[in-house]
C-alpha cells in the first residue's frame, strides 16, 4: 500500500524513480493495465485514459513541466487543423513558420540558454548571465517560490518537439490528415512508454492504430513479453552492470591506467550506450505491444554495420529518419544546395572555431572550399557533390547539438558528418566496396566499430579538456606490462567476460536470434512464467548495487 501510495500520490518523484528498470514502473504499469483491460473497448475513452495517465506519469517525473508538455500538445494541434484548412500557399508557409518557431524557441530555450549564453561570452568576452523569465512572471503571479528560477531541461524535449514538428508538417505537405479529435493527438505525443526518450514516433505510423481495434494474440504476448526481458537483460547486464564495475572507473580516471585500458573501456562504452538504449526501445516496443500498437524498430544490430553510412542507417534510425526527411532533404539533400545550405553551414563553422578555440580550422576551411572551387572549375558536376556533402555535415553536426548543449557534442557530429562525407567519395574508387570476401567484412566491421567508439570519447567525457587527457593517455601512455595487464584483468574479469557475452550476442547471426523468440513464443504458458521467474531472479543478483539512469534521459 505505501508504494501504490508514493505512485498513485501527486507528489514528485525523479524520473529515474520511474524509469523502466524500477519496480515502481512496473507496479505503475500493472495497475494501468488493469483498468486500461475495463476501459479498452471504446476508441475514445481509451486516447482520454492513456492522455491522462500520461500526463500523470510525466508530472510524476517532471512536476509543472508537464504543462509546457500540455501547451505544446494543445498548440500544435490547433495548428495541425489549421494548416489543413487554409488553402493559399502564402497562409499555409506562414503557419508552418510559426510552428517551427513555436516549437524551437521551448527547445532552444531550455535545452540551450547555457550553452549559447555562455560561448557567446567565450566569443565576445562578455559577462551575461542565464535566467528563467518564465519562472519570474509565475513567481510574480503565484508567489515567490512557485517556480525554479534555474533553467532546468524538461524531461523528453527533444522527442515530443520533434514529434509535433512532424505532424504539423506532414499536414502541411499533405503527406496525412488531421487527427479527428483532440484526445488522438494527445494520446499520440504524451504516450508514456515514448515520450520521455523515443522513439521518436512518427503521426503516419501510429495515429492509424489509433483507430483500429485491440487485439492481442497469444503469439503477439509472447513477442512482448521476450522483448521487455531482452529489454531489461541489455539495460541491467550489459549496460548498468559493465559500466558500475569497470566502464566508469577508468573513463572517469584515465590517468591511473595504462592507456590501452582506455580503449578497452571505451569499447565497453560502446556495448553500455547500446545496451542502454536499445534495452529501453525494446522495452517500449514490448510494453505498447501489450497495449495494441506497434511501434517501429529503432535499432538493426548497429555494430554489424560495415561503413559509417552503414551504421547511422541501423543506429536511432528514428533520429535518423526525422533528420533526413525535415532537415537534410529540406537543404537539397543529395542534389542541391539552398541558402539555408550556405547559411548554416558558415554559422556552424565560424561557432565550432569559437566553441573549440582551434583557429587553425580556418585554413582547413579555405583549403577544402579552394579545392571544391577548382573542382566546379573541371567539372560542374562537382557542385553537386559538394551541396550533398555541406547538407550532410550540416545534419550531423545538428544531429550531435540535439544530443547535448555541449562542445563536445557538436565536434561528436562534425567527426561523423565528415566520416560521411570521406565515405560518399572513397565508395567510388574503393576496390573493396562491393567485395564478399569474408575477411574485407570483417576488417570494414571493425575499422567503423573502432570510429564510433573512437569519437564517443566526446560523447562520453562532457567536462572540457577530458577527451583531450583520455587521449594523451592512448597515445602516449599505452604502457602495456604483462604483470599490469594480469593484475587488472583479475580485478575487472565480471565486466569484462559480460562484454564479451554482449558482443557475442550482438555478432549472433540474426537467425539465431529469431530462433530464440519462437521457441519462447512456442513454449507452454507455464514454462514461459518458470522462465520468467528464472530471469528475474538473474536479474536480481546483477541489479541489486548496480543501477545507472537511462543514457537518453538526459537528452
Amino acid at each position: 500500500m505505501e508504494s501504490l501510495h508514493r505512485i498513485f500520490s501527486f507528489t514528485h518523484m525523479s524520473a529515474d524513480d520511474l524509469a523502466f528498470n524500477r519496480l515502481d514502473f512496473w507496479i505503475f504499469f500493472l495497475v494501468f493495465m488493469v483498468l486500461f483491460s475495463f476501459l479498452h473497448k471504446n476508441q475514445l475513452v481509451r486516447s482520454m485514459f492513456i492522455t491522462v495517465m500520461s500526463l500523470f506519469l510525466y508530472f510524476k517525473t517532471s512536476g509543472f513541466f508537464v504543462t509546457l508538455l500540455a501547451l505544446s500538445v494543445i498548440v500544435n494541434f490547433f495548428l495541425g487543423k489549421w494548416i489543413f484548412k487554409v488553402e493559399k500557399p502564402l497562409g499555409r508557409k506562414w503557419i508552418i513558420a510559426f510552428s517551427a518557431v513555436f516549437n524551437l524557441f521551448f527547445l532552444g530555450f531550455f535545452k540551450y540558454a547555457h550553452f549559447f549564453t555562455e560561448s557567446f561570452n567565450k566569443m565576445f568576452h562578455t559577462d551575461y548571465e542565464v535566467f528563467n523569465t518564465f519562472a519570474q512572471w509565475g513567481n510574480g503571479f503565484f508567489g515567490d517560490g512557485t517556480f525554479e528560477t534555474t533553467i532546468l531541461l524538461p524531461a523528453g524535449v527533444s522527442f515530443f518537439t520533434f514529434q509535433s514538428i512532424s505532424y504539423v508538417v506532414d499536414i502541411y505537405r499533405k503527406e496525412i490528415q488531421p487527427v479527428r479529435n483532440f484526445w488522438d493527438y494527445a494520446f499520440y505525443v504524451t504516450y508514456f512508454p515514448h515520450v520521455l526518450m523515443g522513439p521518436i514516433v512518427r503521426a503516419r505510423d501510429f495515429i492509424p492504430q489509433i483507430y483500429q481495434k485491440f487485439q492481442l494474440t497469444q503469439k503477439e504476448f509472447g513477442e512482448a513479453v521476450f522483448l521487455i526481458m531482452k529489454g531489461l537483460f541489455k539495460k541491467i547486464v550489459l549496460a548498468d552492470f559493465v559500466a558500475t564495475h569497470f566502464i566508469n572507473m577508468v573513463v572517469d580516471n584515465p590517468g591511473e591506467y595504462p592507456g590501452y585500458w582506455s580503449v578497452i573501456a571505451m569499447w565497453g562504452y560502446s556495448l553500455q550506450i547500446y545496451g542502454d538504449f536499445s534495452g529501453y526501445t525494446d522495452i517500449a516496443i514490448g510494453i505498447s505491444k501489450l497495449m495494441g500498437f506497434e511501434l517501429l524498430p529503432n535499432f538493426n544490430s548497429p555494430y554489424k554495420a560495415n561503413s559509417v553510412a552503414d551504421f547511422w542507417r541501423r543506429w536511432h534510425k528514428s533520429l535518423g529518419s526525422w533528420l533526413k526527411d525535415y532537415l537534410y532533404i529540406p537543404l537539397g539533400g543529395n542534389k542541391k544546395g539552398t541558402i539555408g545550405t550556405y547559411v548554416a553551414i558558415i554559422v556552424i563553422f565560424i561557432f565550432l572555431i569559437f566553441i573549440t578555440g582551434w583557429y587553425e580550422l580556418i585554413f582547413v576551411y579555405i583549403g577544402l572550399m579552394s579545392l571544391y572551387g577548382i573542382a566546379i572549375l573541371i567539372s560542374p558536376k562537382v557542385k553537386t557533390f559538394m551541396h550533398r556533402d555541406l547538407n550532410l555535415l550540416i545534419t550531423m553536426i545538428l544531429g550531435g547539438l540535439w544530443h547535448g548543449a555541449s562542445e563536445n557534442f557538436v565536434i561528436w557530429g562534425a567527426m561523423n558528418g565528415l566520416a560521411l562525407v570521406i565515405y560518399n567519395h572513397w565508395k567510388k574508387i574503393s576496390p573493396y566496396e562491393k567485395s564478399s570476401w569474408w575477411i574485407v567484412h570483417f576488417w570494414k566491421i571493425l575499422i567503423t566499430f573502432n570510429f564510433i567508439t573512437f569519437t564517443r570519447i566526446w560523447f562520453r567525457l562532457k567536462t572540457e579538456g577530458a577527451p583531450k587527457n583520455m587521449l594523451d593517455r592512448i597515445f602516449n601512455h599505452f604502457d602495456f606490462e604483462w604483470e599490469t595487464f594480469q593484475t587488472l584483468t583479475n580485478t575487472y574479469y565480471p565486466a569484462l567476460l559480460i562484454m564479451l557475452l554482449g558482443f557475442f550476442i550482438h555478432w549472433m547471426p540474426q537467425k539465431w536470434k529469431d530462433f530464440m523468440v519462437s521457441s519462447f513464443v512456442k513454449t507452454p504458458m507455464v514454462l514461459q512464467m518458470l522462465i520468467i521467474a528464472i530471469f528475474i531472479v538473474i536479474l536480481y543478483q546483477a541489479a541489486s548495487d548496480s543501477f545507472q539512469p537511462f543514457v537518453y534521459l538526459e537528452f
